[in-house]
């Protein structure tokens, strides 16, 4: 499969914390770095995501925003 984002990240899933409709994925990348994703129960489910599987993050949004 193509994806037209250009930002992908290979990294291995280390937790997922379920929620009522949306779960976090929380995708160790090296170096101790983490991306956290929030996705659907759905997704989760069919993607059938678990701890240590390998996965790639693909980012592509219009904005990025920084808070302190």
């Amino acid at each position: 499969m193509k994806i037209s984002a250009r930002n992908q990240i290979s990294g291995h899933v280390a937790s997922i914390q379920p929620g009522a409709v949306n779960g976090s994925v929380k995708v160790d990348i090296g170096n101790g770095i983490v991306i956290t994703a929030n996705i659907t129960e759905e997704a989760i489910a069919d993607l059938a995501l678990s701890e240590g599987d390998q996965v790639t993050v693909l980012i592509k949004a219009s904005d990025v925003l920084i808070g302190k």
